[in-house]
């Protein structure tokens, strides 16, 4: 990789992968691409160029590919979860429609192409524990049904007209950076927040339900390792499972209670977040990530808490 488009840059994922291939790839040109009332602020603005690019318009696309000389395109345009069961026709037009764009430019201007998947792309028929890489995948929900089709449809452009196109299956990510945006397993980034603020918790996630998580840091660097992996040894393209912690509620509130000794939660499940929760893996099988392309996470559960912790008393300090 060398000069970089980021779709989807101020997002929830966008805005710090963004900055991290800045710092990787300080000679190249990384573009922060967003829709409008969305623009790029502070140092994501200021630490290099960026440039309107909605998704659902492949001409905006094209243009910032053929102005920066982009060789390789993030698309991180999506609804999260929760989001994308009230609102699935937007879902699936930005989650397909916007693919479908981001491929055919890349097909016409050479460009590889990462789309991330997600753990919401299995469903209930799946393997809950040690969830295979090649497994049944029928979600019951948009958010899924449009990851399970965006992984289908960029093995096609692979297969059919030698597009490079990578992507991995996200657990549920955890950053002290952006607030959470509307995911199932948002309640992983909330619970630090309240209990950094003195806050008593209200999990809307049930007791006993277990899904992966992953701190950014690790989410960031996997993005950029996938691309950067030799293709020859790729078995796999879209998409790899990578796993890194999966908890309860209970285990993460246990655990930040040996650092805050006086933080509360109380459980008030949200029936839509826990239904589509139910639905989701309680635990990833990621061999084939590890296998072909070197996959291993930096951080587990009690590393992650304690730099949360750290970074959020920094950041409501300011």
């Amino acid at each position: 990789m060398k000069n970089v488009l980021v779709i989807g840059s101020t997002g929830q994922i966008g805005s710090e992968l963004t900055m991290k291939l800045r710092h990787t790839y300080p000679s190249g040109n990384i573009v922060a691409g967003y829709i409008k009332g969305a623009e790029p602020k502070g140092e994501l603005l200021e630490s290099g160029p960026s440039m309107e690019v909605d998704i659902t318009n492949a001409q905006q696309i094209a243009d910032a590919v053929k102005k920066y000389d982009i060789d390789t395109i993030y698309n991180l345009a999506a609804l999260l979860s929760a989001v994308a069961e009230n609102k699935p026709l937007l879902a699936w037009k930005i989650g397909i429609g916007g693919l479908m764009n981001t491929l055919e430019v890349a097909r016409e201007l050479k460009c590889a192409v990462f789309t991330p998947s997600s753990i919401g792309s299995f469903g209930p028929n799946a393997p809950k524990d040690g969830t295979p890489q090649d497994t049944i995948q029928q979600p019951r929900t948009m958010y899924g049904v449009t990851k399970v089709s965006g992984e289908l449809l960029s093995n096609y452009y692979a297969l059919k007209f030698g597009v490079d196109t990578r992507s991995v299956r996200f657990p549920g990510l955890i950053s002290y950076v952006t607030p959470p945006g509307g995911g199932t397993t948002d309640y992983a980034v909330d619970i630090y927040y309240a209990a950094v603020r003195g806050e008593r918790f209200k999990c809307p996630i049930a007791k006993d339900t277990f899904m992966d998580m992953m701190y950014m840091p690790d989410a960031l660097r996997a993005a950029i390792e996938i691309m950067e992996a030799d293709p020859e040894k790729l078995v796999h393209r879209n998409s790899f499972n990578i796993a890194s912690m999966s908890f309860d509620p209970e285990i993460i509130y246990q655990k930040i209670k040996q650092y805050v000794p006086e933080f509360e939660m109380d459980y008030e499940v949200d029936p839509l977040r826990q239904a589509i929760a139910d639905s989701w893996p309680n635990r990833l099988d990621d061999t084939c990530a590890r296998l072909e392309w070197g996959w291993k996470p930096e951080y587990d559960l009690d590393a992650m808490t304690r730099d949360m912790l750290e970074k959020l008393r920094i950041k409501f300090a300011k």
